[in-house]
Order: C-alpha cells, then structure tokens, then sequence
C-alpha cells in the first residue's frame, strides 16, 4: 500500500446525528481514500444521514435491517474490508459521535504502519475536568480489573479508536460478542494469541457529555464485566470444593485418636481436599479458562509446584491461626484462601498457563 491514508477506516454507526456528517467531510478533507459505514438498523428516521453518506466520494455504508449491535456492525465490515482491501495492512475503527479527531485516527494509521502485527489503542486521559463522571468511572474500573485478570495494562479499555492488522482482523471474525463486549472480547484475544498493544495518546473529547452514547453503563457494564465470569467461576468452584472436602475429612479425622502418623488432622485434611481440588482446577484451568496452548506435561509440572507451595501455606498458616485463635476451622481457612487465591491467579495467567514467545 503506496500510503497510510489508504488504510480504511470503519464507522460503525446506530442513529446518528449530524456530527457523523461532520466526521465524514473533515476524514474527505484531510485525503482518507476509503470509509467504511454500517448502518446498524437505524431505521427511517436516521436514512438520511446514511444517504448522504454513500452519496459522498470513497465512502461505502453497509446496512443492516435491524440493530444488531456494535460487534455485529465490526465484523460486518471487517468481511468487508477483508474482501475488498487485499492490499492494506488492516483498518482502523471509530465511533460516528464526533469523539475521534482526523489528526488522532491518522496518528493510529500511521502506528499501524509502524506495528504491523499490533493492535493500536487510540487511548483517551481520564483525569481532566471534561471527562463525564460515569465514563471516568467505569474506564478506571475497568482498567483495574484488566490489569490483575489479564496481566494487561491498558489506560483506556473502552476506547472504539482502534487500528487492526489484517491477520488479526480474520481472527476476530470468529470472537464472540455482539454487542460492546465485542471489544473487550478484542482485548482478551491479544493475551491469548500474544499480540502486543501499542498505545496512541489522543485527543479527550466529550461533545455534551457524551449524551449520543448508546452505551449504557449499567447494562453493557454487566455485559462486559461477564466476560470475566469463566476466570472466577473456576476458581470459586474449586475453593467451595475445596472446603466442603476440608470439612468433610475434619469430621472423619477427628474421629482417628491422636494424630496422624504425627500430623494434625487440620493438616491432613486441607492436603487431601486440595489435591482433589487441585485436579479438578488445574483441568477446568487448561481447557476453559486460560486455554493454554502450553504443552501439558509442562503444564501440570508448573501447576504442580505451585499447588504444592500454595497447599503448604495454607495448612501452615491454617493451622497456625487456628492454634492462636481457635474457633471453627472451616471460617479460619477461608481467609487464608480467599488471600492465597488471589496470588495464585496471578501466578497461574503469567507463569502456569502462558506460552513465552
């Protein structure tokens, strides 16, 4: 591709108002070739907008007959541009509200130029006096569970500024999500086939205060904050099966007079609940959560020593507390774990499960 401005640049647009028309003349303006707008079923009341559009030069809008989503309305036009782009080294999405500048989707153009095999982040800052409280908000949340879930420190999660190389383009297509979990779907894809992010500071514009946003933050929150579902669920199903094995085998062990070759009972217990546990974690772990691409003996090697670390902590420190305090034993081992899961989740996404390329 002879230049950056021929990469083209996706808009996926649900009832929109004039600033779509705005974006549209200032991209024509500054030399963009090729723009790319989907009509995410609208209706009759916005079809002028969208006839203006494809009335425009190098602009093509894509339809769809009812709305279907911000996801939907990207791979739409990912097929699009995939078909009809051969040559370019991918595309760059953005919203149709005005948000994103010419200058700032350029910036990301010419990133992409630069990092062919990256996903680029036009990255908004969220500490100044413009910035709507509840974007601010759940942006920084979301960061913060980005950071310890994934390992991924991106400053501005929600951002639709995004410059896509080809090769992972035909990968999305198969990502789940149509809505905007899409693209926090986007994000999880990079950790798990180890595509690298490169950040693009960008102009922080809220026209309103964001009013024109169809995303809404209690309902496309909860639908976003599901994604993470598959990481908790096998970590608490393994801890209440962790701790209903504890318990049962305190019971049963308490009845043997004395110790257990000198060993406590609380000892004995919290080892044979873990390693049946621990095997039911480390598989559920492998094929559904972290989907390693890891060889499994490795795996299970590393998971190995870390259940085997983890387990001496926490009969340790179990035992430990329960001599110092007493009480029930179950409610003395539930801190300890709730503490050494969250530093074995950890250990699990960077050392266990990850493949180093």
């Amino acid at each position: 591709m002879s230049s950056y401005l021929e990469i083209p640049v996706i808009i996926p647009s649900y009832e929109p108002d004039e600033n779509l028309m705005t974006l549209l003349q200032a991209l024509q303006r500054v030399g963009i070739c090729h723009v790319v707008v989907v009509d995410d079923g609208s209706g009759d009341a916005y079809a002028r907008f969208f006839e203006r559009a494809a009335a425009m030069e190098n602009c093509t809008v894509l339809y769809h007959a009812v709305n279907l989503g911000k996801g939907r309305a990207l791979k739409t036009a990912f097929n699009y541009c995939l078909r009809e782009f051969h040559g370019a080294p991918g595309c760059v999405t953005a919203d149709s509200d005005g948000q994103h500048t010419p200058a700032d989707i350029m910036a990301c153009m010419r990133a992409l130029c630069e990092h062919p095999e990256s996903l680029i982040l036009g990255c908004r800052n969220f500490d100044g006096p413009e910035v709507p409280a509840r974007s601010s908000f759940g942006n920084k949340c979301t960061r913060k569970v980005f950071h310890y879930l994934l390992g991924l420190s991106v400053s501005d999660t929600q951002t639709g500024l995004r410059a896509i190389p080809v090769s992972f383009m035909e990968k999305l297509m198969q990502v789940k999500g149509e809505r905007f979990e899409y693209e926090t779907n986007m994000l999880i894809e990079t950790k798990d086939l180890n595509i690298s992010i490169v950040e693009v500071p960008v102009e922080t514009v809220y026209i309103e205060e964001n009013k024109t946003s169809h995303f809404n933050p209690v309902r496309d929150s909860l639908r976003i904050y599901l994604v993470f579902g598959k990481f908790l669920f096998s970590s608490l199903s393994s801890s209440v099966l962790d701790l209903l094995l504890f318990h049962i085998l305190c019971v049963m062990l308490q009845r043997v007079p004395g110790s257990l070759m000198g060993i406590p009972y609380i000892v004995a217990a919290t080892v044979g609940a873990r390693v049946i546990s621990a095997i039911y974690n480390f598989l559920l772990n492998y094929r559904v959560v972290f989907k390693s691409r890891a060889g499994i003996a490795v795996t299970i090697g590393k998971y190995a020593l870390l259940a085997v670390c983890q387990m001496a902590c926490s009969a340790f420190l179990v035992n430990a507390l329960y001599s110092l305090i007493g009480g029930a034993e179950v409610m003395v081992k539930m801190p300890v774990d709730i503490l050494l899961f969250f530093i074995s989740f950890a250990i699990q996404r960077e050392f266990v499960y990850r493949v180093k390329e």
